[in-house]
């Protein structure tokens, strides 16, 4: 059976360097057998992959690569705290916080960015209980911020 990381890498991904906090924060806490992730911003090779809401400015689609990017830098935050994915034993929770215009539904879809690659690399143990919420404003005006809860 192949690691996490194998399973990014037949995906053509891998887990990025851990996106610096952008406040006073830290990326990654470790409680007992849980990892809880802050809100990760799609940040690739130190910039957002776009800004703007989703709706207006951002296109769904670019919103649902943005949740996939989120994703990444949650699960580099995890490794950061862990040593390896391959420690992981589920993903609890995902939490999806998408910037949108205020007629704009597609929450669940655009957070399906993030679920659908948790459950490329983890399989069974990548599904997880959910929450998309729609917001006015993220930080540094990215489109989707996204969080996690992981069992270790």
């Amino acid at each position: 059976m192949s690691t996490p990381e194998e399973r990014l890498a037949e995906l053509g991904l891998a887990v990025p360097e851990v996106a610096k906090p952008v406040a006073a924060y830290v990326p990654a806490v470790r409680s007992g057998s849980h990892v809880f992730t802050s809100g990760q911003l799609p940040m690739r090779e130190g910039r957002l992959i776009t800004t703007g809401k989703v709706g207006g400015e951002v296109t769904p689609e670019q919103a649902v690569e943005c949740a996939r990017q989120c994703a990444l830098n949650a699960l580099a935050a995890v490794r950061a705290e862990v040593g390896e994915l391959s420690s992981v034993k589920r993903i609890v929770k995902v939490v999806a916080f998408v910037s949108s215009t205020p007629d704009f539904t597609g929450q669940p879809g655009v957070a399906n960015g993030a679920s659908e690659l948790l459950g490329e690399v983890f399989g069974d143990a990548g599904r997880h209980a959910r929450s998309a919420v729609g917001v006015p404003v993220l930080p540094l005006d990215a489109p989707v911020e996204v969080e996690l809860v992981v069992e270790i």
